[in-house]
């Protein structure tokens, strides 16, 4: 049983760089949204539960995001582009994508009968 056909939505994701090491950024989180309301509310959440950890020019670049740049962020999703938010704390940089995506249905597996070999499987332990 599958679920319904290709669904339109957004995906987004949160990355964290530490911007005193020279490491690439590291993926904090990932959500997938169906409507550009739900993408730029996660973001929106975010920042809010955040920042009231921030320092001064961060938790400013936050709050100006919140009252002024979530409207082109949400005109622009609804126009199918991507939008990134992004803020620095101290020597971290925190940077929020939102991708246009096509979310394929997957095969459930409840109810799902599998094949007799599937039982036979033993995980591999190291020697």
């Amino acid at each position: 049983m599958t679920t319904t056909g290709p669904r339109r939505g957004f995906w987004c994701e949160c990355w964290t760089q530490d911007l005193t090491e020279e490491e690439r950024p590291a993926l904090l989180a990932s959500f997938d949204a169906y409507t550009a309301p739900e993408a730029d509310r996660w973001v929106a959440v975010t920042l809010r539960t955040i920042s009231p950890a921030l320092d001064s020019d961060a938790s400013d670049v936050a709050w100006a995001w919140l009252s002024q740049g979530r409207i082109a962020t949400r005109q622009a999703l609804l126009r199918s582009e991507p939008c990134t938010v992004t803020i620095t704390q101290d020597q971290t940089r925190i940077t929020w994508t939102i991708r246009p995506a096509i979310f394929l249905p997957l095969a459930h597996r409840q109810g799902a009968e599998l094949p007799a070999c599937a039982h036979d499987f033993k995980p591999h332990t190291p020697d």
